[in-house]
Parts: structure tokens; sequence; C-alpha cells
């Protein structure tokens, strides 16, 4: 599977295709009805929360790095430049996806739904995907993007992709399923 996508991405740079793909990634953002996946900007060292971890406790959290504030600033940057229609700004509640919305976007909702599903049982994973599926298939048509912050995790549960901090999953809401219509990297959004 890796060998698979490596000889492809090297097909890609060798034809020249990879900025073409991305130029149609942003023109058809441009279009709307894409529902975006984006995994929080980078944080602090470390993997889950530390001890005492509390939701609306900032201060308990790991957070946002100062790159991983500059990077959500210019996240967002890229949006507007491009001006990409965008429709509601989910966020896990947790702070570093909040404030990785905010940074982007000058606003957010927060979405339990979005919630990093790291501690969460098998069952309560499953009604969290099948809450982001039926928003997602409700936007299916709408004419801006449906933007959603949230955890690697979460992002791996709805389309089986590992993403890097503050990457962007663009999908398509189809019956049942969310299908993979590219990815927006540090390079595409002009972060290096």
């Amino acid at each position: 599977m890796l060998r698979r996508r490596f000889l492809a991405l090297s097909a890609l740079l060798a034809s020249g295709s990879l900025a073409a793909a991305g130029r149609d990634l942003w023109q058809g953002l441009q279009e709307g009805g894409h529902v975006l996946l984006i995994r929080h900007a980078a944080t602090s060292p470390g993997v889950g929360d530390p001890p005492g971890f509390r939701l609306g406790a900032c201060s308990t959290q790991r957070n946002l790095s100062e790159q991983g504030k500059r990077d959500a600033r210019a996240l967002g940057a890229a949006f507007r430049k491009r001006g990409i229609p965008l429709g509601p700004v989910l966020s896990s509640r947790w702070c570093r996806c909040l404030d990785t919305a905010r940074l982007a976007f000058g606003r957010v909702e927060e979405a339990p739904m979005l919630d990093s599903m790291f501690r969460d049982s098998e069952a309560e994973a499953r009604v969290k995907t099948r809450e982001v599926l039926d928003r997602a298939a409700a936007w299916r048509g709408n004419k801006a993007n449906l933007v959603l912050v949230t955890h690697d995790v979460n992002i791996r549960a709805l389309v089986n992709e590992v993403v890097a901090q503050g990457e962007i999953v663009v999908t398509r809401p189809v019956p049942d399923r969310l299908e993979l219509v590219g990815r927006l990297g540090a390079r595409d959004l002009g972060v290096e």
C-alpha cells in the first residue's frame, strides 16, 4: 500500500501533475459542496493530554505551539486568498481545535461529535462517526464548504487517512460515507 502511494506520487512529480492536481482541488473548493476535515494545527510535543485534563480548561490540555498558531492563521489566509466559500466552522471542544478554527476562520461552533475519540469505547466512537456522517450528508449539494476541525483519530475513523497536524482532508459527502477528493498540506497552504 505504501509502495503504491510512493510510486503514484513519484509519477505525479515526474509529470508535473502534482501542481495541477493542487490547482484543481482549490478550483473544486471554490464551487462548494465539500466537507473539510482539518486536523488541529501544531501543538506542544506529546500525545493525548496531560493528567488532569478538563474540557474548557485550556491550561490542563496540550495546546497550540507558536508555530501552530502561525500555521492556523496561514491556513485561513490561503482560503481567503482563493475566495473559498465556507459554511459553518464546527470544532471539537478541545482548545487546540477551537483555537485552530478561531485563528484560521475567525469563528467556530463547538460540536461534541468532533471531540477526540482517543479514549472512547468502540460504541462511543461509532456514535460520533455516525453523527458526523449524518451532518455531512445533510450538507450535500451546498454552495459553500463545511469545515470540521478535529483530531487525527477521528479523521482516521471517517476516511481511513492519517494526517499531519494542520493538514486538511477534502471530502465529498456520498451516501453513508465521505469520499476522499484530495489533501491539502503545509505546502498547499503556504506553510513551510
